[in-house]
């Protein structure tokens, strides 16, 4: 672990330590129009939603890493106080990083990007046909965050309209895969917000759980469990019962579960397939008492690494049988 403040670093060192600290950041692709008419667009991952009522969003125009000047977006933003905010998709990740060439302030990056512009209700920048998410913007405020190169300005801006594709939705929920966005890291990396990369963690809102310092002390002392396996184990309102594990355990299909050996255990567990590790740990009465509680406990793990809490609570009360 490194310790370093900000001040015994170059600016080029911090603003790689943030990119890379802080991420993946959402991409706003921002459609403006200077007083003359000219359009610009570009993306800016220092971005991000601040509020319902009304809806508000915030992006930095940055300075100039090279002499500190302002951008094309900061200075029509400033005249027109208007703006689109479009969401980037995977489809057009490398149209939006194209875009973010710096192009003189006369050249059109929708046409250099090959992106469609669309006329906006409310707003004159228009938006992007491509993007499946756009939002037309009004600015409220622009904070300046510095004077020097490479400090940003944090534009403000209340959303007057929002347009969304209707096949994004499902019960009123807009869908990680079907709107399949994308987020920035360091360097070149990006993060795609779809597939294996999404996954879901109830929030605790409707239920008080115990907490881990009310989780058994044989369950908190762990060394196989993770402080993520421990916080989803005290999720729940109340301890299970060992009358409950040994229903689980009565319950199971040994069939999943042959052959009873160190081997078939490690097999399972190649597998995740947590049924049949418990299955085989439940059947293996002869092992020493640490040995078996080992193997219930990486039964556990395994059950709540794969989502299934009950499932991890059965293996870990089966220890103290």
């Amino acid at each position: 672990m490194i310790h370093v403040e900000p001040r015994e670093l170059s600016v080029r060192d911090v603003h790689w330590l943030l990119l890379g600290g802080v991420a993946p950041r959402p991409i706003a692709l921002v459609s403006t129009i200077s007083a003359s008419g000219t359009v610009n667009l570009s993306p800016f991952s220092f971005y991000n939603a601040f509020g319902a009522n009304p809806p508000v969003v915030a992006f930095s125009p940055s300075t100039r890493g090279r002499d500190g000047t302002k951008k094309d977006t900061y200075r029509n933003i400033m005249e027109t106080r208007e703006c689109v905010i479009q969401a980037v998709t995977y489809d057009l990740v490398q149209q939006v990083s194209l875009a973010s060439t710096e192009f003189l302030p006369e050249v059109d990056e929708f046409v250099k990007a090959g992106l469609t512009p669309e006329p906006s209700d409310l707003v004159r920048p228009p938006r992007v046909k491509e993007s499946p998410f756009q939002m037309e913007c009004r600015l409220m405020q622009m904070v300046p965050l510095g004077d020097g190169p490479v400090s940003g300005n944090l534009a403000i801006c209340e959303v007057v309209k929002f347009h969304a594709a209707d096949d994004l939705f499902e019960r009123g929920i807009i869908v990680p895969d079907r709107i399949d966005l994308v987020g920035r890291n360091s360097g070149n990396w990006y993060t795609r917000a779809s597939g294996a990369a999404v996954f879901e963690v109830p929030k605790p809102t409707e239920r008080h759980g115990i907490g881990v310092d009310r989780l058994p002390d044989h369950i908190r002392t762990s060394r196989i469990l993770s402080g993520n396996n421990l916080a989803q184990l005290a999720g729940v309102e109340a301890v299970p019962t060992a009358e409950e594990a040994r229903r689980v355990l009565s319950g199971l299909d040994r069939s999943v579960a042959p052959e009873v050996s160190a081997e078939a255990f490690s097999r399972a567990a190649r597998r995740n397939d947590f049924e049949a590790m418990l299955a085989i740990a439940a059947s293996m009465t002869d092992l020493p008492r640490d040995e078996r509680r080992h193997l219930l406990e990486l039964t556990a793990k395994t059950a709540l690494d794969e989502g299934d809490v009950y499932f991890g609570w059965a293996a870990l009360l089966l220890i103290v049988d």
